[in-house]
């Protein structure tokens, strides 16, 4: 069978440009148990679940900035949304994720819009969301490490809220052992 091999580079050329990773610019207002309201002070159990192709109803495209149902479509990643335990049809935060082989990669994290700047119902969103991609991390047996790329402005923020390192430029990981904090902060259950 021939290929040909020009129209193949050309075809990764392309795919490498139109899934460049973005500096991601989450932020992590609290690391909490779970998620809390911001007025209250109440608790709320999570529940974390995995979005497929048929759940894609759930995540209207006005509510949220980044394109989520493409995210659920392609075919490499594995997007997670945030829910409470008593109401799982509200999606707190989504998450998408790659597994690398030897690191889980976080390609994009985002809160609901009632969660995010200073009018925020719930607090806590993002660190859950972090802390699963650490979990999933573990489960794959890649010792909790997660990489993602931070907008340069808040490289100082994740240092600080995530116990993360930079690795070069604006790339950034969670190791092993500041993994495992946020881990076991989150999910009470988990064992290594």
């Amino acid at each position: 069978m021939y290929i040909n091999q020009k129209s193949v580079n050309c075809k990764r050329i392309w795919q490498m440009e139109e899934r460049t990773e973005i500096g991601l610019d989450f932020e992590v207002d609290k690391l909490t148990n779970s998620i809390e309201n911001a007025i209250s002070g109440e608790v709320f159990d999570t529940l974390i679940s995995k979005l497929g192709l048929g759940d894609s109803r759930q995540i209207r495209k006005s509510e949220w900035t980044f394109d989520w149902k493409r995210e659920i479509k392609d075919g490499t990643r594995h997007v997670y949304k945030l829910t409470t335990v008593n109401n799982p049809t509200i999606v707190h935060g989504l998450i998408s994720l790659t597994d690398k082989g030897d690191h889980v990669f976080m390609d994009l994290i985002e809160n609901a819009k009632f969660n995010k700047g200073k009018g925020k119902l719930y607090k806590g969103v993002a660190g859950n969301l972090v802390a699963f991609a650490c979990k999933t991390s573990f489960e794959q047996k890649y010792g909790g490490v997660v990489s993602f790329m931070a907008k340069t402005q808040l490289v100082d923020h994740y240092k600080q809220t995530l116990g993360a390192k930079v690795f070069s430029g604006n790339r950034m990981f969670i190791d092993t052992k500041e993994a495992l904090v946020l881990t076991t902060r989150y999910f009470k259950d988990f064992r290594l």
